[in-house]
């Protein structure tokens, strides 16, 4: 009997004579014996046998590798898994596929044996480099392993085991070819759907995207004609996919708003604890869970007993005894666990190129309404002693469940808001009467998407969403990660077309009053939460002649305003918006005839601030000067629109001129001529390409400036004149040794 492997042949004899001196613990001898048994003809219970003697060595060894990692100890070798792995077992025909045909006729193996053979590739993943890799690259097994999901018995292996190799495949699977997919999703029961949302998550999130506002725009551009060329990518087909099995979105929306009530009673939950346990869980959830029982049973003197591996409901677990009385708070944990999934999910589809038909399916199923219920139980639970963590973090790390809950929670309310009719589904009936008493008392007409909100399926309860988050936001403390989020949920609800009414009642529920004081009085110094604050209150001031007013009120000494503009001026990028904001309400009160208006012109700091050239000039030098066409970013892109509104503004009242002749003289005493409008120049150019492309989305502009897309285009050509008569083109304004405006900026 040869032994063919990577590594050549060898005979049993030889085998069984290395074993004693390398401690291999007759896994190559098992093998040879799994390679004899697991061809077509074969007697599948003697294979079954041989998987049962290798499991145990390898997840014994697995359940060491996940605690000793724990603990980060020096370098430990796992031996079995490794020789498991070096005499080919993970290639054993049996591991690969189980399902074999003799003769067109399919031999369907048992679960049980399925168990075994997922378990044994499960922990020879977990110990040994490398392999996952190896298995993500067969691209058929890894298909396969989807249709071992309708198996409940072996539903929770499964799943675990594509998650991890999903987690390192190079490219991503298609789901359009696992087959029976719509079938096999339709028959998953609400536990197992939410399992599948883990596995999800990789398959519907664009690769490489990553951090979407860092890339810059010129790599995007890039990206974007490539991706126009090859078609939808396998995210985006993949969304497609899972939009078209009937019913999907609906269940996920029922999983996202069910209570922990309705979820599964004690006796399946302890069997799908049992199975983690026995699975050794890779989210390594177990040991939260436990810990969480013990903190609760100190309290309760109610211990939970864990069932031995394979014990059956009837005889391993007694139903009346109070010591299956599942902690609460685990129970919360584990729906905790659940709900973030498939928060996630929706809120990729929400993001997605489907995203009006997943809206208007959330707003059916009762998303916002069912959500708004958990809100204070669930989402925003007061924290239980032991602020569950995940092993080895500590409480403030963004990793345990309850903070990531909480994140994608926000996700999802900034991307169902943004820019669309939905987002007054936010309130409740009683809010939207008050949105349009604000209307009738101002004098202004109510605003179309409020009279088109169906008002059953808004929020129900005393407080809508919107309200909700107002409120745990004050109370967040000052350097909490939440606030960023908060801001970014709470912006996107006013974003669009400035709504006086929205503007007003937030303005009624403190929202300024909160956003200064977290600005000058804790005086904040986190970027990504004074960015996301400085947005929020740009779009909360425009145009808004009480919130200038209440400003006043609030910054109401010389020394306060010092603190705000010192916050303003430390970074541009992550303030330009609150300086556009200003510059264009600015510009409105002068044209407006209104006492109201009047008085809070002759009034208030910022305007008068703002209203000087000096300081006009000031923020436009420092906004050109930041960037560059090789460094814009979403983020950044931003300093460049901010310049063009100071400099149409400026054009509106003919001192377009005056203004290019003041840069032009502050950049001789700054630096060396032409450097800053050369640049200008460069960034004008990138402009034109980057917002007069077809598919480019120009109302967002139009909207939140109210200057008409037109007249930006007009003012970019006007500077962009090649006439150097042309008392308005930048040229006019660079000396000729100085010029550099024809770089080509292809990536570089």
């Amino acid at each position: 009997g040869g032994y063919v492997t990577r590594q050549g042949v060898f005979t049993e004899t030889f085998l069984a004579e290395r074993d004693k001196q390398s401690k291999w613990s007759g896994i190559p001898q098992l093998l040879l014996k799994l390679y004899a048994t697991s061809h077509l003809h074969s007697d599948f219970i003697e294979c079954q046998n041989i998987l049962k003697e290798i499991s145990p060595l390898l997840s014994m060894e697995a359940m060491a590798f996940v605690t000793e990692e724990r603990k980060l100890t020096q370098e430990t070798t796992y031996p079995n898994t490794y020789i498991f792995d070096l005499f080919g077992g993970v290639d054993v025909k049996i591991l690969m596929r189980p399902t074999i045909s003799i003769r067109g006729q399919k031999l369907k193996i048992s679960d049980e044996m399925s168990k075994d053979c997922l378990s044994i590739l499960y922990n020879t993943c977990v110990c040994t480099e490398g392999v996952t890799k190896r298995l993500a690259e067969k691209n058929d097994f890894v298909i396969f392993l989807f249709t071992l999901m309708t198996s409940k018995k072996t539903f929770l292996q499964t799943a675990t085991l594509i998650e991890d190799i999903l987690g390192v495949k190079k490219e991503m699977i298609r789901l359009d070819e696992v087959p029976n997919l719509s079938s096999l999703v339709s028959n998953f029961d609400q536990q197992q759907l939410a399992n599948f949302c883990r596995i999800l998550a990789v398959t519907i999130s664009e690769m490489d995207t990553g951090n979407d506002d860092k890339h810059t725009l010129l790599a995007k551009n890039a990206q974007q004609k490539k991706s126009l060329s090859l078609g939808p990518s396998a995210a985006e087909i993949n969304q497609a996919a899972l939009l078209s099995i009937p019913g999907f979105v609906e269940r996920l929306c029922k999983l996202a708003t069910r209570k922990v009530s309705e979820s599964t009673g004690t006796a399946s939950f302890l069997q799908e604890l049992e199975e983690w346990y026995t699975w050794l869980d890779n989210a390594l959830v177990l040991d939260a869970l436990m810990r969480v029982a013990n903190e609760e049973s100190e309290h309760n003197q109610a211990s939970i007993v864990f069932p031995p591996p394979g014990a059956s409901e009837e005889n391993g677990l007694p139903h009346t005894s109070t010591r299956t009385q599942l902690p609460q708070s685990m129970k919360i944990m584990h729906e905790i666990m659940y709900k973030l999934e498939v928060l996630y999910v929706l809120c990729v589809l929400l993001m997605g190129r489907q995203r009006n038909q997943v809206h208007r399916m959330i707003a059916e199923f009762k998303l916002i309404p069912g959500l708004n219920n958990l809100f204070d139980k669930l989402i925003w639970r007061k924290h239980s002693a032991s602020a569950l963590v995940l092993h080895g973090h500590n409480q403030n790390c963004d990793c345990s469940p309850d903070i990531t809950l909480k994140i994608q929670f926000l996700r999802l309310l900034q991307s169902f808001s943004d820019h669309h009719e939905n987002k007054y589904l936010l309130l409740n009936n009683q809010e939207l009467n008050e949105l349009s008493a604000i209307s009738l008392k101002a004098n202004i007409p109510e605003v179309e998407a409020v009279l088109n909100t169906d008002r059953s399926l808004v929020c129900d309860g005393k407080r809508g969403l919107l309200t909700r988050l107002l409120q745990v936001m004050k109370k967040e403390p000052a350097e909490s990660s939440f606030r960023f989020w908060q801001a970014r949920a709470v912006e996107s609800f006013l974003r669009g077309t400035t709504s006086y009414a929205d503007q007003m009642f937030l303005l009624k529920r403190g929202l300024l009053e909160h956003i200064l004081y977290c600005i000058v009085d804790s005086e904040c110094k986190s970027r990504d939460v004074l960015q996301s604050y400085f947005d929020l209150l740009g779009e909360l001031m425009k145009f808004n002649v009480d919130a200038f007013k209440r400003f006043n009120k609030y910054i109401n000494t010389d020394a306060k305003f010092q603190v705000f503009l010192k916050q303003i001026n430390s970074s541009l990028v992550d303030s330009n918006m609150l300086v556009r904001c200003v510059t264009l309400s600015l510009d409105r009160f002068e044209n407006q005839v209104d006492m109201k208006v009047a008085e809070v012109l002759s009034e208030c700091r910022l305007l008068a601030y703002i209203s000087q050239v000096p300081t006009q000039m000031s923020f436009l030098f420092r906004l050109i000067n930041i960037i560059h066409v090789q460094t814009l970013t979403q983020e950044n892109v931003s300093c460049l629109n901010t310049s063009l509104v100071i400099l149409m503004l400026a054009r509106r009242k003919e001192r377009l001129p005056l203004y290019l002749r003041l840069l032009q003289r502050m950049e001789h005493s700054k630096k060396y001529p032409g450097f800053l409008l050369n640049n200008f120049h460069n960034l004008l150019r990138f402009w034109q390409q980057h917002y007069l492309h077809k598919d480019k989305d120009s109302t967002c502009l139009e909207n939140s400036s109210c200057i008409s897309f037109s007249y930006w285009k007009e003012t970019v050509s006007i500077l962009l004149n090649p006439d150097r008569q042309s008392p308005s083109a930048l040229v006019s304004y660079i000396e000729e040794p100085y010029m550099d405006i024809d770089r080509d900026f292809t990536e570089e």
